[in-house]
């Protein structure tokens, strides 16, 4: 009985850690919208195509997911490595990468 209820605790304390990783890997729907509209319009690379050029040149890292900047048209990739979250910011027009933050 013992273990039933330590298990449950362990399993519990797991899915309240879990949540937060999980609710900043998704883009707030503004974000998409807007994203959305300035892909229509021409003005901007898809968010498949930034990750397609930029996911392979970060080996060993895990991708957290993006955010987007519409005043910038600029992508922010989120990624984590050894504990430590790395953005990249990436030019949504051009698809050229502007900076890492470490």
């Amino acid at each position: 009985m013992r273990w039933t209820v330590k298990l449950v605790g362990a399993l519990a304390a797991l899915h309240v850690a879990a949540v937060p990783l999980v609710a900043h890997a998704e883009p707030r729907a503004d974000e998409q919208g807007e994203a959305r509209r300035d892909l229509r319009a021409g003005n901007v690379r898809s968010l498949r195509d930034i990750e397609r050029r930029v996911l392979p040149s970060k080996p060993g890292m895990q991708y957290l997911g993006p955010e987007y900047d519409p005043a910038a048209m600029a992508y922010r990739l989120k990624f984590i490595r050894d504990g430590r979250v790395v953005f990249v910011d990436v030019d949504a027009r051009t698809g050229q990468v502007l900076g890492e933050s470490r």
